[in-house]
């Protein structure tokens, strides 16, 4: 990784579902000791729009161009929140990449199912992954230690997102990246392909579990580096 006057020197990264921005932190670490600025933003997951709300606060912090990253649902979120005028470039990492007016819900229409990610809602319409299928499904390649940290410091999400669709979609804009856990079990990798496809991604595949996050900080930094460095042109 190595750095230029002309590089985007901002980075926000954006968690996903059942997570909170401590997963963020060995790419944190990467990046900044590369001399960018790095913000993380801490999702309130309870409506679509709190969460836009959460990333256009920290993209109004920034002091020049951005490149905002999101993970898994934080996909949704950066897709929406994405056209905010600091935006240079957009990195999706694991996540999904909704059209305007598309709900989240919609990108798993006519995917195959990933028995292995088991969600279970309560009364309230939160959901939690179920922990016993929670290193299986979200974190396979981590440690029993790393997976269980994330199992239990899970944050639930209101339900309801999946099916609130974006008004905007910044990628239709905005250079977009795509980083691809190969050994995903949240998401179908057919349905991963095609997102990063259809929004004309330049796409790195990395043999990863979902939280990649997490647990592949060098190859996710490597790939915001790397944006950093084009968006700019």
């Amino acid at each position: 990784m190595s750095t230029t006057d002309q590089e985007i020197k901002n980075v926000v990264l954006v968690h996903g579902a059942f997570a909170d921005g401590s997963g963020w932190r060995g790419v944190y670490d990467r990046l900044t000791a590369h001399g960018y600025r790095v913000t993380i933003v801490q999702n309130p997951l309870t409506s679509l729009e709190d969460d836009v709300a959460a990333t256009t606060r920290v993209l109004d912090q920034q002091d020049g161009p951005a490149i905002l990253v999101g993970h898994s649902w934080g996909g949704t979120v950066i897709t929406e929140a994405g056209v905010h005028p600091k935006v240079a470039g957009l990195v999706y990492v694991s996540a999904l990449a909704p059209d305007a007016g598309e709900t989240t819900a919609q990108q798993y229409e006519g995917f195959a199912p990933t028995p292995d990610f088991v969600i279970d809602v309560g009364a309230d319409g939160y959901g939690f992954i179920n922990p016993g299928k929670f290193k299986a499904g979200f974190a396979a390649d981590a440690s029993d230690a790393d997976a269980a940290f994330l199992r239990d410091s899970q944050v639930p999400i209101n339900m309801a997102v999946f099916a609130t669709p974006v008004k905007n979609a910044a990628w239709r804009d905005k250079p977009s990246w795509a980083v691809i856990a190969t050994e995903d079990r949240a998401f179908d990798q057919a349905m991963l392909q095609y997102m990063a496809k259809r929004i004309g991604a330049e796409v790195t595949n990395v043999s990863a579990s979902h939280a990649l996050y997490a647990t592949q900080p060098d190859a996710v930094a490597d790939v915001i580096a790397a944006a950093a460095k084009n968006a700019a042109r």
